[in-house]
C-alpha cells in the first residue's frame, strides 16, 4: 500500500487508545506502521537494486519483528539521552511502546499482502512470494475511512487544520485526474462519493463529533476498514472463479493447460478486475466485470512466456543481472523479440503481464535489452531457466 494509507493506519490505531501506553505513542504508531518500507535505501545502488530487495527482508516475519522490536528501542534510549541532558526523569515506557510498536509494525505486511505486488514472508529461508490480490496498492476509499477519522481527532489547532485542508486538497486533485488516466470507468461515482464524504465530515467537525465521540472514531473506523476489507476479499474470490471459467475457454481454444489464474483489483472499482492467466506455453491478460457487462474474452491478449521462448535473443539476455531480477521479481514473465531477422536493432522486450505488455515501458514492471544480432539457434530452450 502507499505510504499515506501506512501512516493513516498508525495515526488511527494512536487515537484508538495506544497513545496512552507511552509519550511518544503517536510518533512511534506512524513510524512503526511505515518501518518496513525503510527498505526504501536500497534506491542508494539504483532502480534494479530497489526491485531486488524492496518487500524483501524488512516485510518478512523476521524483518518486521526486529524493526518492532527496534524501534522502541530507539526511543526509549533517546528519551533517556534527553532526559539526561535536561536534567529530567525519563517519560518513555518501553513497556507500552514495544506493545504499540509490535501491533502497529505487523499492520504493514498484512495490508502489502492484500495488493498484487505481493510480499515474501518467509525470508531469508524463502524467497516465494505471496499475493492477497483483492485491494489496489492505492486505494481513496481508505483514504475516506481512515484519514476521515484522523481529520476528525487531531484537528486541534489552526496548523492542524491547515495541514488538513492542503493533504484534502492535493488527493482532491488526484481523485479528479488520475481515475481518467487510469481508465477508470465510472469516474463521476468516486468523485461524488468523495465530495459527499468531504462534505459530511465538515459537518461532522464543526458540530464537535471528536468531543462527543472521541477514541469511538478511531475504532469505527478500524470496523469501518475491516468490513470494506472482507467486502473486496469476497468479492474477488467471486471474480478468482470468474476468471477461472474463462481461463478453462481460452485453453479450450489453444490447446494449451493452465498452470495459474489470477483476479487483480483494480483503482477504485470493486467490480472491475484484472486477471491473468498463465499456461504451459503463454500467458494471457483480460478485464472481468462483476456486473456483466463487458466480454472478457474480447480484451484477451496473449503473449509467450519468457522462460518458454525458443529464441538465441532471449537466451542472450538471461544472461543479463538486469533480466535477472526482473525476472526474480514478476510474477506473469512474457517476452517478445523486435528485429530478430537482423535487418534492424534486435531487442528483447520483457514485461509482468499483471502491470503491463513488452513494449508498453512503465517502470521498474518491464525491461527492453538491445542484444546482438542472433545468428545461430541455441541447442536448447530457455526453459529449464526458473524464476
Amino acid at each position: 500500500m502507499d505510504n499515506l494509507t501506512h501512516s493513516l493506519v498508525g495515526l488511527v490505531a494512536s487515537k484508538a487508545g495506544l497513545e496512552k501506553v507511552s509519550p511518544g505513542a503517536t510518533v512511534l504508531c506512524i513510524l512503526a506502521a511505515n518501518a518496513p518500507d525503510s527498505d526504501i535505501v536500497t534506491l542508494i545502488g539504483g532502480r534494479w537494486s530497489f526491485l531486488h530487495h524492496h518487500r524483501g527482508i524488512t516485510h518478512s516475519l523476521f524483518g518486521t519483528l526486529v524493526l518492532a522490536l527496534t524501534l522502541p528501542l530507539i526511543f526509549y534510549f533517546a528519551d533517556r539521552l534527553i532526559a539526561k541532558i535536561r536534567a529530567r526523569q525519563p517519560a518513555v515506557r518501553l513497556k507500552g511502546l514495544m506493545i504499540a510498536s509490535v501491533l502497529v509494525t505487523a499492520t504493514h505486511p498484512f495490508m502489502d499482502w492484500t495488493n498484487n505486488y505481493g510480499i515474501r514472508p518467509y525470508l531469508p529461508w524463502r524467497s516465494q512470494w505471496f499475493y492477497g490480490d483483492f485491494v489496489f496498492i492505492v486505494d481513496p476509499f481508505l483514504w475516506m475511512i481512515l484519514g476521515g477519522a484522523c481529520f476528525l481527532l487531531t484537528s486541534k489547532s489552526k496548523v492542524q487544520l491547515g495541514i488538513w485542508l492542503l493533504l484534502a486538497l492535493i488527493l482532491t486533485y488526484l481523485v479528479i485526474t488520475v481515475p481518467i488516466q487510469r481508465g477508470l470507468n465510472q469516474p463521476m461515482v468516486l468523485r461524488t462519493i468523495w465530495i459527499i464524504v468531504a462534505i459530511g465530515l465538515v459537518v461532522s467537525f464543526k458540530l464537535g463529533a471528536a468531543q462527543r465521540w472521541g477514541s469511538r472514531i478511531a475504532f469505527a473506523a478500524i470496523v469501518l476498514a475491516a468490513v470494506y476489507w472482507g467486502s473486496l476479499a469476497s468479492l474477488h474470490w467471486f471474480a478468482l472463479n470468474e476468471a477461472r471459467i474463462e481461463a478453462r475457454n481460452i485453453v479450450y481454444q489453444y490447446g494449451e493447460s493452465i498452470t495459474d489464474v489470477a483476479a487483480m483489483a483494480t483503482l477504485a472499482n470493486p467490480f472491475q478486475w484484472s486477471c491473468v492467466v498463465e499456461t504451459d506455453s503463454a500467458a494471457y491478460r483480460f478485464e472481468l466485470s462483476l456486473a456483466g457487462n463487458s466480454s472478457a474474452l474480447s480484451q484477451l491478449v496473449r503473449h509467450e512466456r519468457a522462460d518458454t521462448v525458443n529464441s538465441p535473443a532471449v537466451e542472450q539476455v538471461l544472461r543479463d543481472e538486469r533480466a535477472r531480477i526482473f525476472l526474480d521479481f514478476a510474477r506473469f514473465p512474457v517476452a517478445r523479440v523486435v528485429g530478430e531477422d537482423c535487418m534492424t536493432q534486435t531487442l528483447v522486450q520483457l514485461a509482468d503481464l499483471r502491470y503491463t505488455q513488452p513494449g508498453n515501458s512503465r517502470g521498474a514492471f518491464s525491461l527492453d535489452v538491445p542484444v546482438d544480432c542472433p545468428t545461430k539457434h541455441a541447442p536448447e530452450a530457455i526453459g529449464s531457466q526458473s524464476r
